[in-house]
């Protein structure tokens, strides 16, 4: 019985926890929201708009192929930017996510159930409320790489 009550309540904070990783997720969509608009839009519009000109009669297939591949640059170099910053952004909030997982585990060996949950999803709090504030320093040095005015 008391197993059956201890994998109730790590399902119930598995599922608190995936709802704080879906609050992040939706407050990193919603900061990024400005940088994805100007990768999505202005730069594809100005690769479409580079590319169309490099189709011109006078030049050879190569030529034309190298044009429009030279105008991809700036848009594959903004992806890969933004790629980057939020695939560090993730790797420090995992890891400060794996420091409270640790924690967790090393009170179920010492067998100090009292408060461990409440520990951890304290924790948890405290990763995910440090992740979610950094946010907009990684919007920001993003926007001042790939030249976007400030909103």
């Amino acid at each position: 019985m008391n197993n059956h009550l201890a994998a109730a309540e790590e399902r119930l904070v598995s599922e608190r926890l995936k709802q704080k990783l879906n609050y992040v997720n939706t407050a990193a969509q919603n900061q990024l929201s400005c940088v994805t608009d100007h990768v999505n839009f202005t730069l594809q519009q100005g690769y479409f708009k580079c590319a169309y000109e490099c189709f011109d009669r006078r030049r050879k297939y190569e030529e034309i192929s190298n044009c429009v591949e030279n105008c991809s640059i700036p848009v594959m170099n903004a992806n890969q930017l933004v790629e980057t910053e939020m695939a560090k952004f993730q790797e420090m909030m995992n890891r400060s996510l794996m420091v409270c997982q640790d924690k967790f585990e090393q009170a179920k060996l010492q067998q100090i159930k009292t408060g461990a949950i409440n520990e951890m999803e304290s924790c948890v709090d405290r990763a995910i409320q440090d992740s979610v504030k950094l946010l907009p320093h990684v919007v920001d040095r993003l926007k001042t790489t790939l030249n976007i005015s400030r909103n």
